[in-house]
């Protein structure tokens, strides 16, 4: 919440401390008070230096706010997006664009965002074809854990195993892992002997 003034002061300090494992940067804060487009610059420039983007978006404010951090900011991933689906375009060009979504049930529950788990758009967003992940935001602050939102998606949206393993999957390809490091980290979740469980030994 300091706005795109202070954050391209941050930007700077981050580039100075890259070697320390700093690999992206994410706008998060009020929307209504700092929507996306006056960070454009500074997200600009984050792209010249090789850092990953990220936005939360379309969570507090409308879904004018995701297609501002997708246009605007050219982010790599959007954070819980659960109004997107207030626009039908919008959440067309969310899925020809392959564009990640950093979804977070619980926390948008928690929040108010969403009365309650079963009125989130985690499964219509999924049965859309849109680029999923699962994500806690802030287990400190909400005392979860990324179990627990899985549990929930086969509780509440009856999300079957092979689509766990897949938003699993995805999460991983959507990672700011260094695409040099080998193997992936789909294969490392891909070859691990548990992957392959019958569904009575999970969850």
């Amino acid at each position: 919440d300091h706005g795109p003034s202070q954050a391209a002061l941050t930007l700077i300090e981050v580039a100075a401390a890259r070697d320390h494992g700093i690999v992206g940067i994410g706008l998060g804060g009020s929307e209504h008070r700092f929507p996306p487009e006056p960070f454009a610059e500074v997200y600009a420039e984050a792209r010249r230096l090789g850092f990953k983007t990220s936005a939360h978006a379309g969570e507090a404010s409308g879904s004018d706010s995701v297609r501002s951090a997708v246009l605007s900011l050219q982010v790599d991933r959007v954070g819980h997006a659960t109004r997107a689906e207030e626009d039908p375009a919008l959440l067309s060009l969310l899925c020809e664009q392959r564009t990640p979504l950093e979804l977070c049930p619980l926390s948008n529950v928690a929040t108010g965002v969403i009365k309650s788990l079963v009125d989130h758009p985690v499964r219509r967003y999924w049965d859309q074809g849109l680029l999923v992940t699962i994500n806690t935001d802030d287990p400190g602050m909400f005392h979860n854990k990324l179990v627990d939102e899985y549990v929930q998606l086969v509780e509440i949206f009856h999300f079957e195993l092979d689509e766990i393993r897949s938003l699993i999957l995805n999460a991983a390809d959507s990672s700011w892992r260094p695409e040099t490091m080998s193997p992936t980290l789909s294969e490392l979740f891909s070859n691990h002997p548990g992957w392959q469980l019958p569904k009575e030994y999970c969850l």
